[in-house]
């Protein structure tokens, strides 16, 4: 509905700039007219009173030709003015640089129906056009195109493929069109024709671009070994430690290699080309990569960082790292939760009837991260949890004696001890709060936006979080998962505390000493928001990383003896948070490995009992086998 409103306006927008632009050509203002049409274009490229304007404005003009200067492409040229200029020139009957100008436009904006232009289906046009123009204007369109391309794309640029696949009939022993044209056709999911279109480049013109385009058709239709021989065998024919521009070619076959499942036989080719590039700005971000897959070490993606900020203009490292931390708890998105409380809550969440009205009386047997119970009472406010007991050593006690405090006791009873936040500093939290961020370093450039806020308003926002936004994610976290959001407003409260009063050189600093006394703190999710946070700064700030370490080692090692005697269920999760800080000593990060290899074990021996009582049950409920059908089942042949 909202994408049929936003159409809707366009063309209202359109259809008010070809009206102004008329009344401009009317009164002999041709270039003001130009202006409203380039506006109108931009807003809705198919629209007919749009070119019947543009028609009429060429004849004002003194016909096509005489009307190119009022679309001038001199110096940063607006998307509007190229795209009119595209149908000056296709009316002018300079069908080359016509087509080349449509692909500029499709290139810079693939989503508008810059394509869908009667002219560029004539059935005559092949045979106007020079096929080398022809093969620059894909080369061009392409270059802005993803691979491969949704849906919503492959409609827009559908007729600029058809309108190629027409040239290559007419010109098919054109090399460079060939491949070309076998880019765009394998971005529009046909695959087996771009490898058809690129064996014929390859037979034809052997070389360094028919090479690369075939090695990517035969790779998008499935058939990586066959790209890999011929990647390989050009490399051997240029040998690139001779021409450094084969060297984007072989970080393509390193990373075939890990795509592969093997990484080892991949790095050799990046080292080759650091041999001779040390700066080269694909092969060390893709060697870190393949390492990366090699042994799964976060250590690698550590780097990556280092090397992006370090080399700024290395955009790769940064797309590297977005790629491999998506999804990954902690590197890409906050971790989940484990507590008995929460597992309840789901439960009771997922039956039907649940509201926010209903109320859940829950007993656990032990003392639990309090936040959890702000999880509770997000979903269900009218719900009571209580704790029969508390195991030692005593959750509720900090590792250090702190001057941040945010929970009060009770007995078993927790309660905040510090007051909500100000209103509009709990909205301009709840506003930043993600339960997913792109790297690290981005969630931490991402909590920016806090830095102004009261330091009490951001200790506040920790034990008093807001209402999820009121959008889709919000309101399916509040009804399935709602302790992902507190989590998120922890962890994005705590990278506010990191941005606090940075002019303070950092061992004296306000933001590490609260920092630290919450890593410290009672065990609760906050510990795992403040030992985030100082991951973060870490990453972003390599200096302080050795004070870092003995702070996270100090709660680690706690959590590991602490398990020899209880539950601890943050354990999993931050012993998965220790490992985003490779800079740790090596037998801590072995200890964090370890742990998280026994709860894994934990957990499939619980699943395992647990489908084991199903399967029981389930047997248990099966009607008794009716008499003389287990000797039909066992009767011998």
């Amino acid at each position: 509905m909202g994408h049929a409103d936003d159409e809707g306006d366009e063309r209202l927008a359109a259809e008010g700039e070809v009206a102004v632009a008329r009344l401009a050509i009317d009164s002999g203002d041709l270039p003001h007219a130009a202006d409203h049409l380039a506006d109108a274009i931009l807003a809705d490229p198919q629209l007919p009173e749009l070119h019947e304007a543009l028609a009429e404005l060429c004849a004002a003009a003194g016909g096509p030709a005489a009307a190119r200067d009022l679309f001038p492409l001199d110096g940063q040229v607006y998307l509007g003015t190229v795209a009119c200029r595209a149908h000056v020139e296709a009316a002018a009957g300079d069908w080359d640089t016509a087509v080349g100008l449509l692909a500029s436009a499709i290139q810079y904006e693939p989503a508008r129906p810059w394509a869908h232009a009667a002219w560029l289906a004539r059935e005559d046009l092949p045979a106007l056009v020079d096929p080398d123009a022809v093969a620059q204007a894909v080369a061009r369109a392409s270059g802005g195109l993803p691979d491969p391309l949704p849906p919503e794309l492959a409609e827009a640029v559908q007729p600029f493929e058809d309108f190629v696949q027409s040239v290559v009939a007419r010109h098919g022993d054109h090399a460079l069109l060939l491949a070309m044209a076998s880019g765009l056709t394998r971005r529009l999911g046909a695959t087996d024709r771009a490898v058809e279109l690129a064996e014929l480049a390859h037979l034809l013109a052997p070389g360094y671009l028919p090479s690369v385009m075939l090695g990517n058709a035969l790779r998008a239709h499935g058939r990586p070994e066959r790209a890999l021989a011929v990647w390989e065998a050009e490399l051997a024919r240029v040998e690139p430690e001779r021409d450094n521009s084969s060297s984007y070619l072989a970080v393509d076959v390193a990373e075939l290699y890990g795509a592969l499942g093997r990484p080892a036989d991949g790095l050799p080719w990046l080292d080759r080309v650091l041999a001779t590039e040390p700066d080269h700005p694909k092969a060390a971000p893709a060697r870190y990569g393949l390492r990366h897959a090699a042994d799964g070490d976060p250590a690698h993606l550590l780097a990556l960082a280092d090397h992006h900020r370090a080399h700024p203009d290395h955009e790769y490292a940064q797309d590297l790292l977005e790629r491999l931390s998506h999804r990954e708890p902690w590197l890409g998105m906050v971790s989940g939760a484990t507590e008995a409380t929460v597992n309840v809550l789901h439960q009771v969440l997922a039956a039907p009837g649940t509201t926010r009205d209903s109320e859940i009386e829950c007993s656990a047997s032990a003392v639990e991260p309090p936040s959890s119970l702000l999880a509770v009472r997000l979903a269900l406010p009218r719900s009571t949890v209580a704790y029969q007991s508390v195991a030692e050593p005593d959750p509720r006690l900090p590792l250090a004696e702190p001057a941040t405090r945010i929970w009060a006791w009770d007995g078993t009873d927790p309660r905040p001890a510090v007051a909500p936040p100000a209103p509009d500093s709990a909205e301009l939290v709840r506003a930043t709060a993600e339960i997913v961020w792109a790297t690290v370093p981005a969630a931490y450039d991402h909590a920016v936006r806090l830095a102004g806020l009261p330091l009490d308003d951001l200790l506040g926002a920790l034990v008093h979080p807001p209402m999820p936004r009121e959008d889709d994610l919000g309101r399916a976290l509040l009804a399935h998962q709602p302790e992902l959001w507190v989590r998120a407003v922890q962890v994005f409260a705590c990278l506010g505390i990191a941005h606090h009063r940075t002019d303070q050189p950092w061992e004296d600093s306000e933001r590490r000493r609260v920092l630290v006394d919450l890593l410290l703190g009672p065990e609760d999710w906050v510990v795992e928001a403040a030992g985030f946070a100082l991951v973060a700064i870490g990453w972003t700030h390599p200096e302080t990383r050795a004070d870092i370490a003995d702070r996270l080692r100090q709660r680690l090692h706690y959590s590991a003896r602490a398990r020899r005697t209880r539950v601890v269920t943050v354990l999993r999760s931050l012993a998965a948070l220790a490992l985003t800080a490779p800079w740790l000593p090596r037998a801590d990060l072995d200890l964090a490995r370890r742990m998280i290899e026994r709860a894994e074990a934990q957990e499939a021996r619980e699943a395992g009992a647990a489908r084991e009582a199903q399967e029981a049950k389930q047997i248990e409920e099966q009607p008794e086998p009716r008499p003389g059908l287990l000797r039909r089942l066992f009767r011998r042949a």
